[in-house]
């Protein structure tokens, strides 16, 4: 993602509000649905995919080649291979070497976000100039800033933290996600 933010504390400490934000459905529209700047990399776009296509893989079937899942997404093969290693690295993959071999999820779709996934290739969500929002600093009218790129992230969490796997291979997207897709213009650029 294109945004991330930072945020000196008292002193000009950095600090971390911990927790959740718990927020409607509703109130996640207008931030994502009018920033038009937001990015998805293509490693993330092709790291989400291969899972999903690692998601098809029933107990007891072999596990896919690099190759298979290349074909079948259209994503270039060195690259992919670079991918999978990273999912592998950070515990979502499992992967065999030999003629057997080729790559699995490690756990069960339903236990693997969207996030997850984006998180092991690309790190946090969002960010601005590279720095988390709650590590991010500003002064004077540019403080309200702050507040905007936290509500921000904690929609992207949201919508990203709440879409498994399970749930996108099943094109069945929670109500919430889905009433955001299905609003016109969320499919326009302003």
């Amino acid at each position: 993602m294109a945004v991330r933010t930072h945020r000196a504390g008292p002193g000009g400490a950095g600090h971390a509000r911990e927790g959740r934000a718990v927020l409607p459905w509703a109130r996640a529209v207008p931030a994502l649905r009018n920033n038009a700047a937001m990015r998805i990399s293509a490693r993330a776009d092709y790291a989400v995919r291969a899972a999903l296509q690692l998601a098809g893989v029933r107990d007891g079937e072999p596990p896919l080649k690099a190759e298979t899942i290349a074909r079948a997404q259209d994503i270039p093969h060195k690259f992919l291979e670079s991918i999978l290693n990273d999912l592998r690295r950070g515990g979502l993959v499992l992967s065999r070497r030999g003629g057997n071999g080729g790559y699995r999820l490690a756990k069960a779709p339903e236990a693997i976000s969207i996030a997850d996934v984006i998180r092991v290739v690309d790190g946090p969500l969002v960010s601005v100039r590279g720095v988390r929002p709650p590590e991010l600093s500003y002064t004077g009218p540019a403080e309200s800033l702050l507040p905007l790129w936290v509500a921000l992230r904690a929609n992207v969490r949201l919508i990203l933290d709440g879409v498994s796997l399970a749930d996108v291979a099943a094109a069945e997207l929670p109500g919430g996600v889905s009433a955001l897709a299905e609003d016109p213009a969320a499919w326009t650029n302003p």
